[in-house]
């Protein structure tokens, strides 16, 4: 079965963060049944304007936990991707 490929908000302090290379994490609802080997497409948000930036980036879950987390919260370990297309045509 090919990954799934989810497309979510992240703030602007947070955003600076992962492209850094500084935070290789998400903490998110997992509403969406994450999995390993998904992706996400990071869109980055000014909460300030309430508006999306217009810039992104794609990350791959390479881990995934619920260990002290809100009831139906995980923490996931992320890994930037250079080429989302070739990944998307590979699960497709």
């Amino acid at each position: 079965m090919a990954n799934k490929i989810h497309t979510l908000k992240i703030w602007q302090e947070y955003y600076s963060q992962v492209i850094s290379g500084n935070k290789k994490f998400e903490i998110r609802n997992n509403d969406r049944d994450f999995q390993v080997g998904d992706v996400l497409i990071l869109q980055e948000y000014d909460p300030d304007v309430d508006s999306y930036t217009g810039e992104m980036v794609s990350a791959k879950i390479t881990y995934i936990t619920n260990f002290g987390q809100k009831e139906n919260y995980v923490v996931m370990s992320i890994e930037l991707i250079d080429n989302l297309k070739e990944l998307y045509k590979k699960n497709c």
